[in-house]
C-alpha cells in the first residue's frame, strides 16, 4: 500500500473482464497510489486514489508481491515460474511489483467492479442474514449457498464441506430449513471457513480425501453419493446428511 503505479502489463485480453482493454486499464491506474486492500467473497479489491481494481483468482491464480507468493502451493495448479502465466503486472515508482499468475486462466481482472451485485461475505455473515438468504427459496440448498449474489465466497468444495459438517442434504430446498437447522448451518459455515483458512485452503477439508469414487463418509463409513446439484458435482453422505 502507498506505492504508485508506473507500469501496467496485461497482454491477455481474455483475462480482462467487462469490456476492459489493456490500454484502458493502463490509462486508468497509471500514476495512481494504492490506498487500501479489501475482499468480498472471492473478489480481492485493490483501491487506488482513483478507480478500484478487482481481482479473481479462480482455482489456479496466485498473487505475488515483490516476488513473494501469497500462497505457496495450489492443488490444481503448477507453481513453476513461467512468465507467460502472468496475466497482470503492476510495476511501482517506488520499486517492486505486483503480479497475478494464473496458469489455467480461471480468474480475471475487472475495473470498478459492481460490489452491490455481491451478497454478504460468507466469512462474516450473521444468522439473520443467512436466514434471509435462504428464506422462501425452492433452489437446492447447495446452489443457494453458492449464489454469489446472496452469499459471497462459498465455492464448490466449501459448500460440500459445510453441508457435510452441518449434516444437511445439499439437494434439500433451501427454504425448507427450520430455525434450528439455519442456526446449525450458520455455526458450521463460519467455523468451516475459519478452519479451512487456517489449514491453507478449501481443498484441505475433512471430506475432501473421500470425495471421489469409492469414497466413504469420514463420520460413519457410509458410501458417499455423487450427484449434480446446482450444476456442480456434489458428494454427500446419504445417512447423516438429511
Amino acid at each position: 500500500m502507498g506505492r504508485h503505479v508506473e507500469r501496467v502489463e496485461a497482454s491477455d485480453a481474455w483475462y480482462l473482464k467487462g469490456g476492459l482493454t489493456d490500454t484502458a486499464l493502463a490509462a486508468a491506474v497509471h500514476g495512481r497510489r494504492l490506498t487500501a486492500l479489501r475482499r468480498i467473497g472471492k473478489l480481492l479489491l485493490l483501491d487506488t486514489d482513483g478507480p478500484t481494481l478487482g481481482l479473481r483468482f479462480g482455482m489456479t491464480g496466485r498473487l505475488l508481491v515483490d516476488g513473494v507468493p501469497g500462497v505457496e502451493e495450489l492443488q490444481h495448479a503448477s507453481v513453476r515460474d513461467v512468465p507467460a502465466w502472468d496475466r497482470l503486472v503492476l510495476g511501482f515508482v517506488e520499486g517492486g511489483e505486483l503480479r497475478v499468475r494464473d496458469p489455467r486462466r480461471l480468474g480475471g481482472v475487472i475495473l470498478d467492479p459492481d460490489e452491490a451485485a455481491l451478497g454478504v461475505d460468507a466469512a462474516g455473515v450473521r444468522p439473520a442474514q443467512l436466514r434471509d438468504a435462504l428464506a422462501g427459496s425452492t433452489a437446492p440448498l447447495k446452489a443457494r449457498l453458492m449464489d454469489q449474489a446472496r452469499l459471497a465466497g462459498v465455492g464448490n468444495l466449501i459448500a460440500d464441506e459445510v453441508l457435510y459438517r452441518a449434516a444437511l442434504d445439499p439437494a434439500r430446498p433451501a427454504g425448507s430449513l427450520g430455525p434450528k437447522e439455519v442456526r446449525r448451518l450458520h455455526r458450521h459455515l463460519r467455523s468451516t471457513i475459519d478452519d479451512l483458512l487456517s489449514r491453507g485452503g478449501s481443498h484441505l477439508g475433512d471430506l475432501i480425501p473421500s470425495r471421489g469414487p469409492g469414497g466413504t463418509c469420514p463420520r460413519d463409513g457410509t458410501p458417499l453419493v455423487r450427484r449434480t446439484v446446482g450444476g456442480r458435482t456434489t458428494w454427500s453422505c446419504p445417512r447423516h446428511q438429511r
